[in-house]
């Protein structure tokens, strides 16, 4: 619209316009542009809704391996995120969970870098599952305890490996075999298999 009269609401429009600074006008621009790409999320959303199916399915194909390649070695599962939960929650059962949080809390441990939280850490782990009548003690023997213990003195990433080595060594030679044998164990394998021979029926 165009106007030569004076005091036309057209022309004070444009002159306030030319009036403003480049960056209004710019964010201004900025601000059309996003809501432009926010109207059109929808589309997007059901886009990455079909992609995230196929990664659920695929998900669940690499979770049913993972169930069966448990019973393989300890080593196994402890690699397994999902392994070490179903573990830690039949030890639960036993009450020897400790064992187990023990093992995760020295793995969690060594990727300490600073010093001074090493000491703090170290400390730590070691009243609540080490030292003797500690609120979650672990089954080592003496010996072990009072290596671990002087070892504080000077506090390493590596102060806790025998203990961690004789705590590991005892799950696995004692409530691995029993997991596998429990019946959620045996459940989750039943499941993994069938998910396994429905596929190949499929295929």
């Amino acid at each position: 619209m165009s106007c030569w009269m004076p005091g036309c609401p057209a022309l004070s429009m444009c002159r306030g316009l030319a009036a403003l600074p480049v960056t209004c006008l710019e964010r201004a621009k900025d601000l059309k542009t996003r809501l432009g790409i926010l109207l059109h999320k929808p589309e997007l959303g059901h886009k990455t809704g079909s992609s995230s199916k196929l990664q659920l399915g695929s998900r669940r194909r690499d979770s049913s391996r993972e169930v069966l390649e448990w019973r393989e070695s300890f080593d196994q599962l402890l690699k397994s995120k999902s392994g070490v939960n179903a573990f830690h929650t039949f030890l639960k059962t036993e009450f020897s969970e400790e064992n187990l949080d023990f093992w995760l809390a020295c793995e969690d441990f060594k990727k300490t870098r600073s010093k001074t939280k090493l000491a703090s850490k170290a400390n730590r782990i070691f009243e609540e599952f080490v030292q003797s009548e500690a609120p979650r003690e672990v089954n080592i023997d003496h010996e072990t305890r009072e290596i671990t213990r002087k070892n504080l003195s000077g506090a390493t990433s590596a102060c806790f490996n025998e203990a961690q080595a004789k705590t590991r060594t005892l799950m696995e030679k004692d409530s691995y075999p029993r997991f596998l044998k429990s019946a959620s164990y045996q459940d989750m394998t039943k499941q993994a298999a069938s998910r396994g021979t429905s596929k190949r029926s499929h295929t």
